[in-house]
């Protein structure tokens, strides 16, 4: 006769539930455990005393839409072809799927008998269409919006949910666990928090925002306008106009999804799936609080930038038993990783008929090492701007003639001086020129190749595949301001002042 643990949601370490937790616009400065002693994240340091902290994880792509499908599909924005934000086609007859006909993480995982689940952002259009093999989905409407009565799709109904979006998205995270645990399969649930995504001002709950009101916010530098700053409207100009008030907000969201993330984890170890269940949290891209002198990520500048600040994101990984405590892992990763990393540590298999650019770090997770030969160089992309970095020095190249750079990241960690005029660096730049060209020419889609696509940092219109002479696929400007500002549809709206 089977016992209760046989009826239940998975209890084997080694065919783990997934819990998968994605922020929005957070810096990997912007947490306790990574050495900021102003912001407050107690649940996820405790995440990462269970667990192992990665502090030198990068994003694909230095904005939320193709940095989150290349987590999704394992590739590159130049072959899955998400360039830029997803700017339209989200809802309705227009309504546009940027991964039509592609294979998701989530299939080979539903494939395998998981049932999968999404709550909060998907930022990948057609947001009201539920993907296929998934039992549950509420997706946000656009990606982006106020943080009081947000736009989202239950199912395929658009709804407005009332309520602090954060706060919301724990709970229902919460009950979709509750729900599952009786249940037979495994569970897969994407939770995809907003915050700490603009914007931050008379946005969040005054008991998060009162942890901050003598904050000297030390950790984020005041420094002059980047020159290439893009800037000028709303969000971007207030974070400077208004450096205080952003950056209160800013952190009382981390806080706030801090605390909601810790209500879910308290269901997963109530239910008992603690150390059946891998439990991840990371960034989608990385953010400038006025770092660099940018109020923004990769497309906070014209031309867009590869600060680390702009491509590093948080990330800590934990299954108790499983996964060693109290790690910290210094090794070079990408996004593209965690495909073949999440089917290795599940004991999937996968098939595919090409290579794609990821590595499996699961060897990582087990408690061991990458060998020598491996973990030591990233690639990013954003449109025309693409980068290779290796642990000492980081080289960006922007299509088709610069300008380029150059930093010298074991001097230089904070990316001040551009050596690409450097005569004595001559040698370097071609040698890692010569690796970024052959690395990107064996994984890129020529359908799809950012380079040549006009990818402008204000949103895609898009598949870049169809784009045609007075048919443009990304925009030229933006329309109210910065990507978050979309919601904002006369860029005259009053947030909601919550009590």
């Amino acid at each position: 006769m089977a016992g209760p643990e046989d009826i239940l949601a998975s209890r084997d370490p080694f065919r783990p539930n997934i819990l998968f937790i994605v922020s929005d616009d957070q810096g990997a400065w912007a947490l306790g455990c990574a050495g900021n002693d102003e912001i407050r994240t107690p649940v996820l340091d405790r995440l990462a005393a269970a667990g192992i902290r990665f502090e030198n994880f990068f994003c694909t792509s230095p904005v939320c839409s193709p940095a989150r499908a290349s987590l999704l599909t394992g590739d590159i924005p130049s072959r899955h072809g998400v360039q830029d934000w997803v700017r339209a086609g989200s809802m309705g007859e227009k309504r546009i799927d940027y991964l039509a006909g592609q294979r998701l993480v989530t299939d080979v995982f539903a494939e395998n008998g998981y049932r999968c689940g999404l709550i909060g952002k998907w930022h990948l259009g057609a947001s009201d269409v539920p993907r296929p093999n998934f039992v549950k989905w509420f997706a946000h409407q656009a990606g982006m919006g106020p943080y009081y009565d947000a736009p989202m799709v239950d199912e395929d109904q658009p709804v407005t949910l009332p309520g602090y979006i954060t706060e919301e998205l724990g709970k229902r995270a919460v009950a979709f666990i509750g729900e599952e645990a009786g249940r037979p399969e495994p569970f897969w649930l994407s939770l995809n928090f907003t915050a700490p995504h603009y914007p931050w001002i008379d946005s969040h709950p005054k008991e998060f925002t009162d942890l901050y009101e003598d904050c000297p916010f030390d950790s984020c530098p005041d420094e002059p306008p980047h020159p290439d700053f893009a800037g000028g409207h709303a969000a971007v100009a207030k974070g400077r106009e208004q450096r205080r008030e952003s950056l209160v907000g800013y952190f009382a969201a981390v806080t706030a999804m801090d605390a909601a993330i810790g209500k879910v984890l308290e269901e997963v170890e109530r239910q008992g799936l603690t150390q059946s269940t891998l439990v991840i949290f990371m960034g989608d891209n990385g953010m400038n609080c006025g770092h660099h002198g940018i109020w923004g990520k990769g497309n906070g500048t014209r031309p867009q930038n590869m600060y680390d600040t702009s491509v590093k994101v948080p990330c800590i990984i934990a299954q108790p038993g499983r996964i060693p405590a109290g790690r910290v892992c210094g090794d070079l990763l990408s996004g593209y990783d965690v495909f073949p990393t999440l089917i290795d540590h599940a004991g999937l298999v996968e098939s595919t008929d090409r290579q794609k650019p990821g590595r499996s770090f699961a060897s990582v997770l087990g408690g061991g090492s990458l060998p020598e030969t491996e973990g030591i160089v990233v690639y990013d992309e954003y449109g025309p701007v693409r980068m290779v970095r290796t642990k000492d020095w980081k080289y960006v190249h922007r299509f088709p003639d610069g300008p380029h750079e150059l930093f010298d990241l074991a001097n230089d960690p904070d990316e001040r001086v551009n050596r690409v005029a450097d005569a004595s660096a001559g040698n370097r730049i071609g040698a890692l020129r010569d690796q970024l060209f052959k690395w990107f020419s064996a994984h890129v889609d020529p359908r799809r190749d950012a380079t040549t696509k006009g990818v402008t940092g204000c949103g895609q219109l898009g598949r870049p595949e169809d784009s045609a002479p007075g048919r443009p696929v990304f925009a030229d400007k933006h329309l109210n301001g910065a990507d978050w500002d979309l919601w904002l549809a006369d860029g005259n709206a009053v947030p909601h002042r919550p009590e």
